[in-house]
């Protein structure tokens, strides 16, 4: 609360509570700079307004040496994402809904374009590749599955809220959700620059055994529904990868590629 009460005056809620001000290390003030300036290559942010407000603070209230420093390593550091256009308006809602553990009720639109109803309670965000995601338990499916944050179109609270997830629930759900699904054993032969390629998705590179030539296998358990995905990374691989299993994958390789001479076809 904030204001005098004197005639013609006002008090006025205070929005937020403000911090007492912290003593940064020249390293601690770098290394906070650049972990809000990185955040700049997000389409969007849940605390987008925020993150912009802390960087101007921050700059404005370091000594002269300290900013002269950083400014000098602006263009010389950064921590690259990928830019997307898609807009997910929802973000700011699914966070405040994992913190507060409380149930929405969505319109999701799903990989074929279609628009879903589903009652889900958020139990975490994260960003990968640009996107943004929202691992959530799916009241429909009745199990935890993820949710690309950009495809809901809307969420509005549905019931009152309930217990927050602790931390060794979060990790379940997060567990819950990869293992969703039936599986399939996915086999693979990589060549050193098809092992380098496959890797370069950090989710991918966990599947890999690299051999003593650089050379490696994938031999892991993924979910059904992620064949196509896995297909279409076999294709741009080309001749740095041999798809050896399961023939469901193969079939969609040859499938795919069919597609693709008939379009080209003269």
């Amino acid at each position: 609360m904030a204001g005098a009460g004197f005639a013609g005056q006002a008090y006025q809620v205070l929005r937020e509570r403000v911090i007492a001000p912290i003593a940064f290390t020249e390293g601690e003030a770098a290394a906070v700079f650049f972990a809000i300036h990185a955040l700049r290559h997000y389409a969007e942010l849940p605390f987008e307004a925020e993150s912009a407000s802390a960087e101007r603070k921050f700059c404005l209230n370091m000594p002269d040496d300290i900013r002269e420093r950083i400014d000098g390593m602006k263009d010389r550091v950064d921590f690259l994402a990928p830019k997307r256009r898609a807009e997910a308006p929802c973000l700011g809602r699914l966070l405040d809904a994992a913190i507060r553990g409380q149930a929405l009720r969505i319109e999701y639109e799903a990989k074929n374009g279609a628009v879903e109803l589903r009652r889900i309670r958020p139990a975490l965000l994260y960003a990968d590749d640009g996107f943004w995601y929202c691992t959530a338990y799916c009241y429909e499916r009745e199990d935890y599955r993820v949710f690309r944050c950009d495809r809901v179109r809307r969420a509005e609270p549905d019931g009152p809220d309930l217990q927050p997830l602790d931390p060794d629930e979060v990790r379940e759900a997060r567990i819950g959700a990869a293992e969703a699904g039936e599986r399939v054993r996915l086999r693979a032969r990589l060549t050193a620059e098809g092992v380098r390629r496959w890797e370069s998705k950090h989710w991918l590179a966990p599947m890999v055994t690299v051999e003593g030539n650089g050379s490696g296998k994938v031999d892991a358990e993924v979910p059904r529904g992620d064949l196509p995905f896995f297909a279409e990374l076999i294709i741009a691989l080309g001749s740095e990868a041999d798809a050896e299993g399961p023939e469901e994958l193969r079939a969609e390789i040859r499938r795919r590629l069919a597609e693709r001479l008939e379009r080209y076809r003269e």
